[in-house]
């Protein structure tokens, strides 16, 4: 083992999440939120109110965001869970105001992420403190055998997910444990691992970054090529790969992003037509009975 614990690895095993990890220094957290305040002052506005593509997959134009995405204590515990070799397929930031009614409906990862086989990996860091009253991530064993469960696409006021997806068939909720963490600690949970998240209800900023870390094996099921960051270990051909930028907002790097978030998120429309495909003959013969 690189980071985790062999009992923290059974953890995850069984449970599909694991933490608190120590990851970043007090002093890091604090540059990345110095790096945030930075992007807000030049896009003129919170991350909480901007456009999608500066919360998400803002590593293929920012430096400091790619750095935490290769950050080695991030990297050495996410390798004890799927391996030496790593991909970055998404990143977003995850902002919450005070007393904002943001919040996350229970879905999981990897409804419309179009990856096979099923071993994707969130890595969630908290850039501030991300407590139960902050509404931190509520998350849900498996309680049986881990499955793909039915979403919907809620379009949910104020829900944080783009899609609003919620999931709309029974679940059981023993064992909800919420994934309480400090500034510079980190929790990782499967990719069908049942969350979920409250308003923020305290007096700070709830800002994580959370990172979807795939094994370099994995496919994406859908019709596009995608694209990609390598970050440890070996490429094995099945994604385009992300270039590193080499400034802020440096110009190809940009045109690298756009196209991107254009790209990725046809992927995500074309994943979500095929999930409601897929449970329609379900939902149909509910209906009838």
């Amino acid at each position: 083992m690189k980071s985790l614990s062999e009992q923290q690895v059974s953890d995850y095993r069984r449970n599909g999440f694991v933490f608190p990890i120590p990851v970043l220094t007090p002093v890091e957290a604090a540059t990345n939120m110095r790096n945030i305040e930075r992007l807000e002052a030049r896009i003129g506005c919170q991350l909480s109110a901007a456009h999608k593509k500066y919360r998400s997959g803002s590593y293929t134009y920012l430096p400091w965001v790619e750095a935490l995405c290769r950050h080695p204590r991030v990297l050495d515990a996410v390798e004890d869970v799927i391996g030496p070799d790593i991909l970055v397929f998404w990143g977003t930031f995850f902002v919450k105001e005070p007393g904002s009614p943001a919040y996350t409906a229970w879905h999981q990862d990897s409804t419309y992420f179009g990856l096979d086989p099923h071993e994707h990996v969130t890595a969630w860091i908290a850039l501030t403190d991300a407590g139960s009253d902050a509404g931190c991530m509520d998350v849900l064993p498996p309680n049986g055998k881990p499955r793909q469960y039915h979403h919907a696409k809620a379009n949910l006021p104020n829900s944080i997910n783009a899609a609003g997806q919620v999931i709309v068939e029974p679940l059981n909720e023993t064992g909800i444990t919420p994934m309480q963490l400090k500034a510079g600690e980190m929790s990782m949970h499967h990719t069908l691992c049942p969350h979920r998240s409250a308003p923020n209800g305290a007096t700070h900023r709830r800002i994580g970054y959370g990172i979807s870390f795939i094994p370099a094996h994995v496919k994406p099921t859908g019709s596009y090529r995608l694209p990609a960051l390598l970050v440890r270990g070996r490429d094995h051909g099945n994604f385009d790969l992300t270039p590193s930028p080499r400034a802020e907002f440096d110009d190809e790097a940009v045109a690298v992003g756009e196209r991107f978030y254009a790209l990725f998120f046809e992927h995500y429309l074309e994943q979500a037509r095929r999930h409601d495909e897929q449970f329609a003959p379900r939902t149909g013969a509910a209906s009838a009975a």
